[in-house]
């Protein structure tokens, strides 16, 4: 459904997939210079035996291929190239920055999770900061570090959160469908980290808040992806928030 809701079809500037992230950048609407650009977390290729196997089978030649054609690779197995699909839709969807707050994820989930319990799905370098301030705070994960539930725990904790931050991993992994339908319906649920796809489509299906990452300065945060940067290493960024329309908080 994503897909077919994308904006009109554009070339495509750059593509650029790091050790940990990302990137494809289109032209700009009026066809030269640059113009809107999209982030998302790398996915590794499963292993695979033997020598001679292509992870990205394209490759050299991605950036020749349209937005909505590498949009499309968003449908393959996980690996590099379904990172490129959700870089090429970040790219393409439009963010009403009127609309949006300069606000972490981290310093929202203060202020809204005082004394309310609170699941988190992944292990973000925040979740100690939170902690003091939540009735109770679970983190679920995939490969879960000490303190972490595994992530096959969600159906047990997340009914019970009155408020749920969810990675955008979970799209890029496949895991959101199962999860969006085990949280309560007045429970808040927040979709955070630069892979998220600023898309009304996600509050339709139950999420209220989208904190994620515009790309202000291109050249300068595909020269940090290209040298293995983590998110917190990479400048040129901006996190926005927005929130569903008619959610008071």
């Amino acid at each position: 459904e994503l897909l077919h809701s994308l904006p009109a079809d554009r070339p495509v500037r750059s593509v650029h997939i790091g050790l940990n992230w990302t990137t494809v950048c289109l032209t700009s609407p009026e066809g030269a210079g640059p113009g809107r650009c999209g982030i998302a977390k790398t996915l590794l290729p499963p292993p695979r035996p033997g020598h001679g196997h292509a992870a990205v089978e394209e490759a050299g030649s991605l950036h020749e291929k349209s937005a909505h054609q590498l949009a499309a690779l968003a449908r393959t197995p996980p690996g590099p190239e379904r990172s490129v699909g959700w870089a090429a839709i970040n790219a393409l969807l439009p963010v009403d920055e009127k609309h949006c707050v300069e606000l972490n994820a981290r310093d929202f989930l203060i202020k809204q999770g005082r004394d309310r319990k609170i699941a988190i799905v992944g292990h973000f370098p925040f979740v100690e900061a939170v902690r003091p301030v939540a009735r109770s705070l679970w983190v679920l994960e995939l490969n879960p570090a000490p303190g972490d539930l595994p992530a096959r725990q969600a159906p047990e904790i997340i009914p019970q959160a009155d408020i749920v931050a969810i990675t955008s991993m979970t799209l890029l992994n496949g895991t959101f469908e199962e999860l969006a339908g085990l949280w309560r319906p007045e429970t808040l649920v927040m979709m955070l980290g630069p892979s998220t796809p600023f898309t009304p489509l996600l509050f339709e299906r139950g999420v209220d808040v989208l904190s994620g990452t515009v790309i202000a300065d291109a050249d300068r945060v595909n020269r940090y992806i290209c040298q293995g940067a983590s998110f917190h290493q990479v400048k040129g960024v901006r996190l926005l928030t927005l929130v569903r329309d008619g959610l008071a908080l």
